[in-house]
């Protein structure tokens, strides 16, 4: 099953960040394809009260997909059977997380390295869940292409239906080069689609990354925090970055749906990171992201808007 047009940008799951306010800032700016926060499933087995919001799908969402991550069979078990009374498109199992949170549990990149238990519990997730299956994962080695073609290859028998590939092994975490290549391997060697993720932060990473994995799908994760306009660009060779103006609209309507969402405190102290994700590389002055650091209400937001917008 072909879940991605080519030449398609999708946005990944960020723990902490891809909200429904998150997504619909995103979706402004022309994303399709977009996913919930990466979900714990120990979360949902011993059902989090912070859960059910988490995976809150918007009524206006053409697209929505579940991520997953955990590696014990049974809290697995029975996060599939909350995930299967929600709405979504696909269901993703998370074999690439490099976080000391996911890793110290055995799940994520720890777990993409096991290839057999990583493909007998993808496979577990596919007999149970009433949604299509995929995964993400990182490459397993920088020169040799053989460990991660075979992890892709034990995924694609356990009924994934498309790969998604973090071109950097879990030493480097988000840092250091794109390792295209052996996502070009990958691809070459299994029969499902495969996504290339990592490094795409505007229109040429994103050429650069399809071309040198051979892929026709991209995804994008920490290139598009404070830049959602990143949908844009990709589809538009005249793209043109957004002035004061617009940065600071979108601000105030991110942070606003923030507020709604959340309740005034909770939504503030939650955007105070994106906030600061918006001004970083932009310019801004140091007090003026310490003040963001102390956002309490929208009063707050107002008054820093206004310094954002005489800059």
């Amino acid at each position: 099953m072909i879940f991605y047009p080519d030449n398609t940008l999708v946005m990944a799951p960020l723990s902490g960040y891809t909200d429904l306010p998150y997504r619909r800032s995103l979706r402004r700016h022309g994303c399709r394809y977009a996913f919930t926060e990466m979900i714990d499933a120990g979360s949902l087995a011993y059902q989090n009260p912070n859960a059910p919001q988490m995976l809150t799908r918007g009524a206006d969402e053409p697209w929505l997909g579940v991520q997953l991550v955990g590696a014990d069979e049974a809290m697995l078990l029975k996060s599939v059977e909350v995930l299967n009374s929600y709405d979504f498109d696909l269901l993703d199992f998370n074999l690439g997380c490099p976080v000391p949170k996911v890793a110290k549990k055995g799940a994520g990149a720890v777990l993409g390295r096991n290839t057999d238990e990583a493909a007998r519990l993808l496979e577990l997730l596919v007999r149970h869940s009433r949604f299509p299956v995929t995964a993400k994962t990182r490459i397993v080695s920088e020169d040799d292409p053989a460990p991660t073609v075979k992890l892709a290859k034990a995924l694609e028998n356990a009924g994934a239906q498309t790969l998604t590939i973090h071109g950097r092994i879990k030493e480097r975490i988000y840092s250091g080069p794109v390792f295209h290549e052996i996502i070009a391997a990958v691809r070459e060697n299994v029969k499902i689609p495969v996504v290339v993720n990592g490094g795409v932060t505007d229109r040429a990473s994103w050429e650069n990354a399809l071309r040198a994995s051979g892929c026709t799908v991209a995804m994008a994760a920490r290139g598009a925090m404070g830049n959602p306009w990143l949908f844009e660009e990709v589809r538009n060779p005249d793209y043109q970055p957004p002035t004061t103006d617009e940065l600071a609209e979108e601000i105030a309507v991110h942070i606003g749906d923030m507020i709604t969402f959340y309740g005034e405190e909770s939504g503030c102290k939650i955007a105070r990171k994106i906030f600061l994700d918006y001004l970083r590389g932009r310019g801004y002055p140091g007090a003026l992201r310490n003040r963001v650091s102390f956002l309490k209400n929208r009063a707050d937001l107002n008054e820093i808007l206004e310094t954002v917008r005489r800059r």
